[in-house]
């Protein structure tokens, strides 16, 4: 059986007042595991303009896509799932309050947490080291070797 081929995805860091907005990253509330927006990138699309679809897709938001600030890879063993994610960092244009009713049309995400540097201690969130690439000042390109993915 050949192996699965590595999935590219874009991700979304939007850090607004103090917060940084993560989302369910399992339908039906299989986990409690949180991530950054975004999501897997089409051919024939910049990683840009991925992201800005998926932002959209997951929260209703627009966002202004800036610099890559970390590249995480993640696998499953069990089932050979591999992705690979460029995070960029994003401001929101226009107005930051997701609608209530606001449905992903994937039916994937279905709550939206804007949490505080403090909270994200006692939040089950990939990669690892996403709340330090968030909070942190500097312009930096982080990368998160290979790590395994947890539910």
């Amino acid at each position: 059986m050949p192996p699965n081929p590595v999935r590219l995805a874009a991700r979304a860091v939007i850090v607004h007042d103090a917060r940084l907005l993560l989302v369910n990253a399992w339908p039906k509330g299989r986990s409690t595991l949180l991530c950054a927006p975004g999501g897997g990138v089409e051919p024939g699309a910049s990683l840009p303009d991925n992201l800005a679809r998926e932002v959209h897709e997951e929260t209703g938001l627009r966002v202004d896509v800036m610099a890559p600030c970390l590249v995480n890879e993640f696998h499953d063993p069990r089932s050979g799932f591999h992705q690979v994610e460029v995070f960029f960092r994003c401001t929101i244009i226009g107005g930051s309050r997701i609608s209530a009713d606001w449905q992903d049309p994937e039916n994937i995400v279905t709550h939206h947490i804007w949490a505080t540097q403090e909270d994200m201690a006692g939040l089950h969130f990939k990669p690892s080291s996403l709340a330090q690439v968030a909070f942190a000042d500097a312009d930096a390109l982080s990368y998160d070797p290979l790590e395994t993915i947890v539910m």
